[in-house]
């Protein structure tokens, strides 16, 4: 497993499967290297930096925990944090991370949110 630090793989997640939980949006795009990679973003839009700092660590050590059983061989993810999921269980986080690994991998996205 890898880390994306590119914006432009990112930007290109952005175009794949996306599924939406209360604390976090999971993107999912096939790459076309041979292993998992993933990233994790909060916007400014969450809090100061502490808050969103608190937060990536959170995403990230849910991500290495659970990435290598219930990730996508050979795919780009993505967690982008939400308002309240820096409030939220890290036991609900967990499960809410497998519901939404298991619904990417079997293809069910939620729809396209509508162009601005």
């Amino acid at each position: 497993m890898s880390v994306l630090t590119r914006r432009a793989d990112f930007v290109a997640a952005n175009r794949g499967l996306r599924v939406a939980r209360p604390g976090f949006v999971l993107l999912t795009l096939p790459n076309d290297r041979d292993e998992m990679r993933w990233g994790v973003t909060v916007t400014k839009k969450i809090g100061n930096a502490v808050v969103r700092n608190r937060m990536k660590r959170r995403f990230r050590a849910l991500l290495r925990e659970m990435l290598p059983q219930a990730g996508l061989p050979a795919h780009d993810h993505v967690l982008i944090g939400r308002e309240g999921g820096v409030e939220r269980d890290f036991g609900k986080l967990r499960e809410e991370l497998a519901m939404a690994l298991s619904r990417a991998a079997q293809g069910k996205g939620d729809p396209p949110r509508k162009r601005r």
